[in-house]
Order: C-alpha cells, then structure tokens, then sequence
C-alpha cells in the first residue's frame, strides 16, 4: 500500500492558474432546417461533441429520434439516423463501465464503433480513421443520416476533416524504451525531429510517445502510406452544462459507476490475463482503478484522484473544442437539458 496521503494533497494547486474563459452561449437547435439541410446534401455528417458528463450519448440519441419524427417515421419503419461512435475507448470489448458505453440508451436507434476490438490491444487513431469510413459509407449508402457521438477531439477531427494519418504498426520494444524517458525529454526529441508538432500532442505523453514512433519509423525506413479520406460536411453540436454542472455530473457519475462495479469490472479484466501496464495505458478509470486493485492506492485516493483527473480531462476537451472554433470550425452549442 502507498504512503497515506490527506485530501488537501490530492487536490490541483490553483495558485497562479489563470482565470477561465466564458463558455459559449447555447441556442436552439432547429432539427426540421438541419433535416433539410442533409436532405439537400448540405450536411453529410452531423457530429454532437462535448466533454465528459455533458449528456452527449443521451443528446445524439434524441436527435436521432426527433429526425425521424419530422421525416415521417413510424415505429416500424428504420430510424432515419444512426450514431457512430467517437470515443477512443468505447472500442473494447469488456470494459463497459469504466467508458460509460450506457447501451441501453440507444434502444431502436443503430449504432457504430462499439465494442470492435479486445481489451488489451492497442487501437490507434489510424485505426479508429479507416473503421469509421466504412461505417460511414455504410449508413450513407443506406440513405440514413450518420449521427458522430464523441468527446475525443483528436478522433473527430481525424474523422471530420480529412487528416492523412500513416499506417504504422505499434513498436512494442521502441514503446518500452521511450517510456524510460521523462516527458520533457521525449517532448524534446519529437521536436528534434518534428519541429511542427502541434500543442495537443505535446501536451499528452501518449501521443508524443506514438508521434515519435511515427517519426523514427520515417526516419529510418521510409514515409508510411497515409490515409486518403476526404473531409466531411459537418454540422458541428456541442453540448453545453456550466462548469459547476460538469463537476456535479462528473462526481454523481463517478461514484455511480463504482457503485455498478467498475473495481470488478478491472479485477475482471486483470484476471482475464490482461497486463496491469496495459490495462493502465487506457488511463483515467483503468488506470486508477488498477492502482487501487493492485494495492497502491486505498480506495479513498483512487476515487479523488480519478475525480480531478475526469475533471482535468473535461477542461481539456473543452480546449480543445474552442481550438476547433478558433481554427474556423462553426459548434452550434446547445443546452442538452432542454427538449
């Protein structure tokens, strides 16, 4: 068991953090125009963002169901929409409660992108890019509207704007040495070798340890075959709470998600011969729970520190978001608590 730590240490130091900006103002969705406008072939992907806790899944779902109400559905009928998931996590298989897949909230709406893979493997954003074209093409050809449900912002510009991604197979052995190295190093070296990286990935030691395995495989091989999908027409909706909402929605999760039994859910994946290393590497839930499991953090440290770092990841999202309008990407955010 690790060192007893008060309360007062597992809470972010404020000091010197410099004041929040103003959330977005949130309006009404008119859901007949948007109709028409995917009708018209204006829209082609309809995307609902926003962070953690702000009722996305719950959103896109009821979208779902008032498109097909306008367009003249009845309850036999197939729903004119469909959801694709954009969660880096929801992909696999077993762990359910840790990334909230919440299915049963879905019912008659079809949806995509969940539970395609092992627990324990490493799916990469490149992966997640060519899967989502084809399920996108999918309901496309089916004249159905592809509804994107997502906080990943990487994932959904992946998804959304055309990025050419390589295909590089992980390098489990060049992975293990980089993990050797502190994060400043490592943001150092895949400066060296890409100048041009770009903030988000910096900030994450897992992308720059991906980025640069990208990188020294390029160096000393040869440029990867990239990706070619075109971008999307997306209507972009972001799903808005105030912030003291967010954390009130993040810790009533939180604390319901124990209660449903994520610590067994970890033991569970453990037991089934899953790596802790690799288990930890999904992070947020996965990688305290398995602290907790493994007798490093009592359970009170595990559930405050896992609460502030859903809270950090939140705000992170939220940059990210407002990123994507500062680059010129319209979000017609909306309160999702309204009908």
């Amino acid at each position: 068991m690790g060192k007893s730590l008060n309360r007062t240490e597992l809470l972010p130091d404020r000091e010197g953090v410099p004041p929040m900006a103003p959330l977005p103002q949130a309006r009404p969705l008119d859901v007949a125009a948007l109709l028409d406008a995917c009708r018209r072939g204006d829209v082609d992907l309809v995307c609902v963002l926003g962070p953690t806790a702000s009722g996305k899944t719950a959103f896109a779902v009821r979208l779902a169901r008032e498109l097909s109400v306008i367009a003249g559905c009845d309850r036999q009928s197939p729903p004119v929409a469909e959801i694709l998931s954009g969660d880096s996590r929801q992909v696999y298989r077993g762990m359910d409660i840790g990334t909230g897949k919440d299915l049963d909230e879905y019912q008659e709406v079809p949806y995509h992108l969940i539970d395609i893979c092992e627990a324990g493997s490493r799916y990469t954003i490149f992966d997640y890019q060519r899967d989502f074209e084809a399920a996108y093409k999918d309901v496309r050809a089916r004249g159905r509207i592809p509804i994107l449900c997502g906080g990943s912002g990487l994932y959904i510009e992946a998804a959304t704007c055309g990025y050419r991604l390589p295909e590089i197979p992980p390098n489990p052995e060049l992975r293990a040495q980089l993990e050797t190295l502190d994060t400043e190093a490592l943001r150092a070296r895949l400066l060296e070798l890409r100048p041009d990286a770009d903030a988000s990935t910096l900030e994450s030691r897992r992308r720059t340890i991906r980025a640069l395995e990208v990188a020294l495989f390029e160096q000393e091989v040869h440029p990867a075959p990239r990706s070619e999908f075109l971008p999307k027409k997306v209507y972009y909706i972001g799903t808005l709470v105030s912030r003291e909402e967010r954390v009130r929605r993040i810790d009533a999760r939180l604390d319901a998600r124990l209660a449903q039994g994520l610590v067994e859910e970890v033991r569970g994946l453990l037991a089934s011969g899953i790596p802790a290393e690799d288990l930890m590497y999904y992070g947020l839930e996965y990688k305290f729970v398995t602290q907790h499991v493994l007798g490093i953090l009592s359970y009170e440290e595990m559930r405050i520190l896992l609460a502030n770092a859903i809270h950090q990841f939140a705000k992170r999202q939220m940059t990210w978001f407002r990123g994507m309008e500062r680059r010129g990407t319209p979000i017609h955010w909306v309160d999702p608590t309204q009908p």
